[in-house]
């Protein structure tokens, strides 16, 4: 049974037609029908992708627990990995897809959130105190869920809640039910997680949330792209997706946009990230598990976070599909968005539409529960349980970006951020002389962020390798080696990760060898010297500011709660006298260098750190002791004085 019309016809006459998907991507005027067999696998690895003409091979349904592959931790529910692999592939118009699908209401019972605003707004309260307050992260999404009862055909209900979304809902980069025979999912996901197309990578992540209900205006829309909530929101994601890319794309990610995603009752904020790589695509999929717009960052202990905070398995919230094939040159293809927006409905008529919000520093418990109901809105109003949106019409619907003044509005956010990631260059173009044939070895702390300065160290001339800070460092000539950073309190000296990373700096520092420290190990490394370590009042996540790093003004970016303090610009050490680069105010030491070492508490790597390209130049030149002459790196003029703007916030 593989014409569209014969299948839609069995489900209305209360048939099983076996297991299939009906998908309509964005920017398409039809719908693609996928039927086969399903069959579960264990690992992302094991997800068939044979070789033969060019189309989809294989539709795989990935469960949040999958983040297990990765060691992650996480509430593990037991959903399953599960497979269609794809027989047939036929297209049907969205005019007769809308004429076939059923047009009628989709009656439940018994709806209703598992957990309450108030007790949800208790969760939020908790982890921005505990967690992104005590230095665990920059933000969390944690995750709740609607659920109730489906009345009469489970299938007949999520294929009459697609006509609703193809009707309705708009900016949806997939809108899509999956009947697998032991589950259902039907939604319309505005997110896509990760592609392959003739080796171009791209992801696409999505974050701020205006909420409209269909009815908007210019002015609350401008003060929403100006909120520096939501502005450090996307940065935040934006940081945590160039961090995946760093490692599935050769050269990294090149940031394209920023871009407004519009629906029907919000609107995102969203940029695209692009990259050239060969790894294979279940790799790519194992990677970049899962979106940060719907995890956190950093990624581990994200999970970790979540895993301490949500009570019950997310299923398959915050999972992908994956639509995996080959083109016509044999070459693999991956099409995956996230699976937010969308609900499961069981066999036996059990209904879950999981949310979750987007936790950051400047969150309130109330504005995160408000936003839980309005990012379930679209696909509850199309099960009945929410009103519509209103009709947008015949034709296209208004877009809001074609206003000039949003337009510009967004275009300014990429203003402060650095033009390392922003812009396309020549191999070559900012190497430094004197680092031709070089080694860095960079020791990761459980932030990934080093992949996206291996990128910078190799873009300066270096040869990076990276290790965990688990495993022994290789005693193998290094040139440099770049201790990392991680989450956690940098004073429990006897964490295990805590403790290794300040081995490795107290033997670096005894035997002269040239060493830089990265926000967390710029900490340990601190503490080594003698300076006390002090658990801001504030904390700062995702915080870029114009501070004064050795005579210069840079504008850097900071993910961190500790901070080293000092009285002095100079202080006697153990190991020579080291030159600190100090806040006025709070005394914060913001970078501090000696004889063969430094460490800096901010993130060169970070799109936050505008100057971050800079600050890398001069540290290498004082650790490598790099020939003088005239640098590659452009470097702007700054003001002396730290800036007051919109995102100077301490």
């Amino acid at each position: 049974m593989t014409r569209p019309h014969d299948l839609l016809s069995a489900v209305a006459d209360g048939v099983d037609p076996g297991p299939f998907a009906l998908v309509r991507r964005e920017g398409t005027d039809h719908l693609e029908l996928f039927t086969g067999t399903v069959r579960p696998v264990d690992r992302l690895a094991d997800v068939p992708l044979p070789a033969g003409p060019a189309g989809p091979r294989t539709l795989a349904l990935v469960p949040y627990r999958q983040i297990t592959e990765r060691g992650f931790a996480c509430v593990d529910d037991g959903a399953p990995l599960e497979c269609l692999e794809i027989a047939e592939h036929t297209r049907l118009s969205l005019a007769d897809a809308l004429a076939a699908l059923p047009d009628a209401p989709v009656t439940t019972t018994d709806a209703g959130f598992d957990i309450a605003d108030a007790e949800y707004a208790d969760t939020v309260a908790r982890v921005l105190a505990e967690e992104i307050g005590r230095g665990e992260g920059a933000n969390f999404v944690i995750h709740r869920a609607m659920r109730a009862t489906v009345q009469g055909s489970p299938l007949v209900a999520a294929l009459a809640a697609l006509r609703r979304l193809l009707l309705r809902e708009r900016g949806a980069y997939w809108t899509f039910v999956v009947h697998t025979g032991t589950r259902i999912l039907v939604g319309a996901s505005p997110e896509r997680h990760v592609s392959v197309d003739d080796g171009l990578v791209m992801m696409n992540p999505i974050s701020g949330t205006f909420r409209h209900g269909g009815t908007v205006d210019r002015a609350s829309l401008l003060r929403f792209l100006a909120d520096p909530k939501e502005v450090d929101e996307l940065y935040m994601v934006l940081d945590e997706e160039l961090k995946m890319m760093a490692r599935v794309a050769e050269g990294g990610g090149q940031v394209i946009g920023p871009y407004l995603k519009e629906m029907s009752h919000l609107a995102h904020t969203e940029y695209l990230l692009a990259g050239r790589g060969s790894m294979d695509v279940r790799e790519v999929l194992r990677e970049t598990m899962f979106a940060p717009t719907v995890t956190g960052s950093p990624m581990e202990n994200a999970c970790r976070v979540i895993a301490r905070h949500e009570a019950t398995g997310r299923r398959y919230y915050a999972g992908v599909l994956a639509l995996l094939g080959r083109d016509e040159n044999g070459r693999q293809t991956l099409d995956a968005p996230i699976l937010i927006r969308t609900a499961e409905i069981s066999p036996a008529g059990e209904l879950r539409v999981p949310v979750g919000a987007t936790l950051v520093r400047h969150s309130t418990p109330e504005g995160e529960v408000a936003e839980t109901h309005a990012k379930a809105a679209g696909v509850l109003a199309a099960l009945g349980l929410r009103p519509d949106a209103p009709d947008p019409g015949p034709g296209s619907a208004h877009r809001l970006a074609d206003d000039p003044q949003v337009r510009d509005a967004l275009a300014a956010r990429n203003a402060p951020l650095a033009r390392f990631w922003l812009d396309q260059r020549p191999p070559g173009a900012v190497a430094l002389p004197g680092l031709a044939g070089r080694r860095a070895l960079i020791v990761d702390g459980e932030d990934t962020f080093t992949g996206m300065l291996a990128h910078q160290l190799r873009a300066l001339g270096l040869t990076v390798e990276l290790t965990p800070w688990h495993c022994p460092v290789p005693d193998d000539g290094h040139d440099l080696v770049v201790a990392g950073p991680g989450p956690g309190d940098p004073r429990a000296v006897g964490q295990p990760k805590m403790a290794a990373l300040r081995d490795l700096l107290a033997g670096r520092l005894a035997d002269g060898a040239p060493t830089l420290a990265v926000c967390l190990s710029h900490q340990l490394l601190a503490g080594l010297l003698g300076l006390p370590l002090h658990r801001r009042d504030a904390p700062y996540q995702g915080l870029q500011r114009d501070v004064m790093i050795f005579g210069a003004s840079r504008r850097v970016g900071f993910y961190s709660t500790f901070t080293a303090v000092a009285g002095a610009d100079r202080v006697a050490t153990a190991y020579g006298p080291v030159e600190l680069a100090r806040d006025p105010v709070d005394h914060a030491v913001h970078a501090l260098r000696g004889p063969g070492f430094a460490g800096v508490q901010f993130h060169p790597e970070s799109v936050l750190s505008r100057d971050g390209m800079a600050v890398l130049a001069d540290l290498l030149g004082h650790l490598l002791a790099v020939p003088p002459g005239r640098s590659p790196i452009a470097v702007h003029p700054r003001p002396a004085a730290p800036t007051h703007g919109p995102a100077d916030r301490g």
